[in-house]
């Protein structure tokens, strides 16, 4: 048996395709080889959401690959400010992006207090994007079953609305396909929704602004414990004139 041509042509083929699958899952883990590209279906606006896992970040050299748009984290909760987010948001104003800063929701703390922190946190000015809610499970929270959904849209709903009132504007929720569904996808709608999907495309039926489509891309101009960087397209270049 171990003779047989057959047979050795058989084991060929086989190390040759565990080369190949192996060569093809290295180039995903390290930021090489990506899943979507919304350029391919006329998407090709793109940006980049930052916190300080990026570390200290070079905007110049930031700003020149290929990008017109970046979302800083600024707060989390209601008390936590993200560490580099005054140094991103100067740094990043002094380039020729359009900015926006973005808040990561807490399911245990009231929406008025978290509005409250990132409303003194981040300085309405001319030309910034729409302000973001990030809205994920997170924690101990893995799933709806982990809160009280009822709850948690009234508390993001009050926070909708003091956004809405200080920047004159409807705020952006980022979600993942598991809150949108649960929370945002039916009481939210006069908000515009940051879709996280970094393996498919967007559902048909999901009215989205902006596509995160990668979060595993390497770029150059930043030196944070994380080597990746998330990559974003819109959905109408319009949005950045909001």
């Amino acid at each position: 048996m171990k003779n047989n041509p057959l047979f050795i042509k058989m084991l060929i083929a086989l190390a040759c395709l565990i080369l190949l699958g192996g060569s093809l899952c290295a180039a995903f883990y390290f930021g090489i080889l990506h899943l979507n590209y919304p350029e391919l279906s006329g998407y090709t606006t793109k940006g980049v959401d930052v916190s300080s896992y990026q570390g200290d970040i070079d905007w110049n050299v930031l700003s020149s690959q290929g990008i017109e748009f970046a979302y800083i984290k600024a707060t989390e909760g209601s008390s936590t400010v993200d560490r580099c987010f005054d140094a991103n948001w100067n740094a990043a104003s002094k380039t020729e992006l359009k900015i926006g800063a973005y808040h990561f929701f807490s399911f245990e703390s009231s929406g008025e207090n978290q509005a409250k922190l990132f409303c003194s946190t981040v300085e309405a000015v001319p030309g910034m994007l729409p302000p973001v809610i990030d809205v994920e499970f997170y924690g101990h929270f893995h799933s709806a079953d982990d809160i009280d959904v009822d709850a948690v849209k009234k508390e993001l709903r009050s926070m909708v609305d003091i956004l809405t009132d200080h920047y004159g504007v409807k705020p952006v929720i980022y979600v993942s396909s598991a809150t949108y569904s649960t929370i945002v996808k039916d009481d939210f709608s006069d908000c515009g929704i940051w879709y996280r999907s970094v393996y498919n495309k967007i559902p048909g039926n999901v009215e989205w602004t902006i596509w995160q489509y990668s979060n595993r891309h390497v770029l150059k101009g930043y030196n944070g414990s994380e080597r990746y960087i998330d990559m974003n397209v819109i959905s109408d270049k319009s949005f950045l004139n909001k």
